[in-house]
């Protein structure tokens, strides 16, 4: 790796430890990262600018660092005070990038990917032309993502629902020339290979025993095991053909298997693409 990459890769590293926290987010970055690429190229923005976008997608949870797990991961309605905790992770994001040689790669997704047209979002509350293409793009692919993905509290959607309720927001909640594309893209099957997948061809895999993420990456094989970050249940990888599942072996996973884990292949490519438009673009 050169230097720009071992940067971009450090960058990756930071988001990917944030969302291992989370038992029910697994592939969440990745999917908003990808959606926003396929939505930039479609709106004819240049290379670089796809490739800031993506990296934007990526990285726009960091600030969820600082949010409790009894938070995060709460089965039951968030209370006043705890969606206010959850609505410092843009700043907080943000200022983990502060110091960063990269940072305004990535500052303006992570720091207004909540900011709404109509002035509600947060946590400027800005409105209209304020909020810069980076944040509107990824705003609405993170919503569409946590609509169609499983959370504690309810099942995911399917895509179709999602994308009415884009349509439903556009102007308010949306931004409307970019969330009508983003409609457009979902109802040409464009987004399908990666909604409910955690990379690329890996279908998304939930625990047995207990419902939440188990991302099984591509380096998995047959009678290979993962584990449940939530109950601590194994499960072996079955592969049939491209046909991915799991199924529980009734053991539990020790400390170790239970460590979070970093997808390094995954990482290693999404470095390679980000470095390959940006490297000319920056300096460190």
């Amino acid at each position: 790796m050169n230097h720009i990459e071992h940067l971009l890769k450090s960058l990756f590293v930071m988001a990917s430890m944030v969302e291992a926290r989370d038992p029910y987010t697994g592939g969440h970055l990745w999917r908003v990262s990808q959606y926003s690429r396929i939505l930039a190229e479609d709106g004819g923005l240049p290379a670089t600018d796809v490739a800031r976008i993506a990296l934007g997608g990526f990285l726009h949870d960091l600030g969820k660092i600082a949010v409790p797990d009894a938070i995060l991961n709460k089965p039951d309605q968030l209370t006043v005070e705890e969606y206010d905790i959850i609505k410092t992770h843009p700043e907080v994001g943000s200022r983990l990038l502060a110091d960063h040689p990269l940072a305004e790669l990535a500052r303006t997704a992570v720091l207004s990917h909540h900011e709404m047209p109509n002035g509600r979002g947060y946590p400027q509350g800005l409105s209209g032309d304020q909020i810069r293409v980076d944040a509107s793009i990824v705003g609405i692919c993170d919503a569409f993502d946590a609509m169609t993905s499983t959370r504690p509290y309810r099942r995911g959607m399917p895509a179709e629902k999602a994308l009415g309720i884009i349509q439903a927001n556009l102007g308010g909640q949306f931004h409307a020339v970019w969330g009508a594309r983003f409609i457009k893209l979902g109802e040409a099957g464009h987004l399908d290979h990666i909604v409910g997948h955690s990379e690329p061809g890996i279908p998304l895999q939930h625990c047995p025993m207990c419902g939440p993420t188990i991302v099984v990456s591509r380096h998995h094989r047959t009678g290979d095991h993962v584990y449940c970050h939530h109950c601590g249940g194994e499960a072996e990888v079955r592969r049939e053909g491209i046909r991915l599942s799991i199924a529980p072996t009734g053991r539990r996973g020790t400390i170790k298997d239970l460590e979070p884990e970093i997808d390094n292949g995954l990482l290693d490519d999404l470095v390679r693409e980000s470095s390959r438009h940006l490297a000319g673009n920056v300096t460190a």
